[in-house]
């Protein structure tokens, strides 16, 4: 399944660097997107070099989810694709 990363996870004054919230369009519930929680998620760099990370929580009522990355992720990952496993 294909995603596109919207934005980093932030409150009013903090922003976690490897938390990113993640859109899929084939999900539109909070419902279905609990039920993807603990799969994993790959984002591949223009450089080749992947990262991954998990699947921890539903975001919002309109089926967004929060990820965990294991490393911090760059700027440009934002609008960028991943790949949910």
């Amino acid at each position: 399944m294909n995603a596109v990363i919207s934005n980093f996870k932030q409150s009013r004054h903090t922003t976690h660097g490897n938390q990113m919230i993640v859109i899929m369009k084939e999900v539109s519930t909070r419902e279905d997107a609990s039920k993807l929680v603990g799969k994993k998620v790959i984002w591949t760099s223009p450089a080749k070099k992947e990262i991954k990370g998990e699947i921890r929580s539903a975001h919002g009522n309109s089926g967004a989810v929060r990820v965990l990355f294991e490393t911090g992720m760059p700027g440009q990952a934002v609008g960028s694709k991943v790949k949910i496993e």
